[in-house]
């Protein structure tokens, strides 16, 4: 199975790119992740904030794979404790489909992204900067991974 996680924004810092790729190594040959990053819309002094979040969506909606189900990274979603996270790992393994993880630029995702996806998953109400979250999904993937095959990095 792979996990495309599709997220706007590109030349993250080092941290972040260290911090992703330790948890992305860390896991099984059962579970892919691909990381897609996305150029940001123009933004600054006089810039159409909607018409960026619509060249983001456009680009988001392009990089969803054919047959992929698609989650949505959003602040009103459903907050999923990593057990919770475990449990649809698995399914999404059983079900035997790709799954597009959707991370939006500043703005947060357009309603055509929203639409699209079949579930919408908050990791916090708290206001995370968007590199952090990369690290935070890596990490959280690979913490649900190895609770579903008996790893010991997860201590409930």
């Amino acid at each position: 199975m792979r996990l495309k996680v599709i997220a706007v924004g590109t030349k993250m810092p080092k941290w972040v790119e260290a911090g992703s790729e330790e948890y992305t190594k860390r896991l099984g040959p059962d579970l892919r992740i691909e990381w897609v990053e996305l150029p940001l819309g123009k933004r600054g002094k006089g810039a159409d904030v909607a018409r960026a979040i619509q060249v983001e969506s456009d680009a988001m909606l392009a990089a969803i794979g054919k047959g992929d189900g698609v989650v949505a990274l959003d602040v009103k979603g459903k907050a999923w404790s990593t057990e919770d996270l475990a449990g649809h790992l698995k399914n999404w393994q059983m079900g035997g489909r790709n799954i597009s993880l959707l991370i939006g630029g500043p703005d947060g995702l357009s309603i055509e992204c929203l639409q699209r996806a079949e579930q919408k998953w908050s990791l916090s109400a708290l206001t995370f900067p968007h590199p952090l979250v990369r690290v935070i999904l890596a990490e959280q993937l690979y913490r649900a991974w190895s609770i579903n095959n008996n790893h010991p990095y997860h201590r409930a």
